[in-house]
């Protein structure tokens, strides 16, 4: 029931492969977090929840730190935090080179993921996340990453860029 509660939507997941699936997400975070800095364990809790809004289990941090650590990826030194005695870990050169090729793929699905919602500005051709500037033209609605690939695409086909069309603003306008 636990991994459903963090991502619904994976409820179509057979249940072999969801533990695996969430599990493979928080290790691929953990390694984020190292990648950004060392860090003991507890940090790495907090820093879960804190970016991902839930909590992660200290029974699948530890021991894939311990395999981290047993593959040379990361190391650790203990160091006092307050009263406590802590193993602050951290990533080798290995680990380091393991999380960018991590990145890349993970980069490749994101880009793959994203893509059909993308705007294409009408100008300059653009990917547009978010944001954008739109204008009806012509009675077509344009999507223009800015005002001024607007004015510059008007320009370019002999319209005059003050010439009377509906402009949105760039507010609701790219996706």
């Amino acid at each position: 029931m636990y991994p459903y509660k963090i991502y619904p939507w994976v409820h179509h997941v057979g249940d072999e492969n969801l533990n695996d699936l969430i599990s493979d997400f928080a290790r691929f975070y953990i390694l984020t977090i190292l990648y950004e800095a060392p860090a003991h364990g507890y940090s790495i809790l907090r820093k879960f929840k804190a970016r991902v809004g839930r909590t992660i289990s200290p029974g699948i941090v530890y021991p894939f730190l311990q395999k981290l650590e047993e593959r040379g990826l990361i190391t650790h030194h203990v160091t006092s935090v307050g009263e406590k005695e802590r193993k602050v870990y951290a990533l080798t050169d290995e680990g380091r080179e393991l999380c960018n090729r991590l990145f890349k793929r993970f980069a490749r699905l994101v880009a793959t993921a994203i893509e059909p919602s993308l705007d294409v500005c009408a100008n300059c051709g653009c990917k547009l996340y978010e944001g954008g500037y739109t204008e009806v033209i012509g009675g077509v609605k344009m999507t223009f990453c800015c005002i001024h690939c607007a004015q510059s695409y008007k320009r370019e086909r002999g319209m005059r860029h003050d010439a009377p069309t509906s402009s949105m603003n760039g507010v609701g306008g790219a996706k």
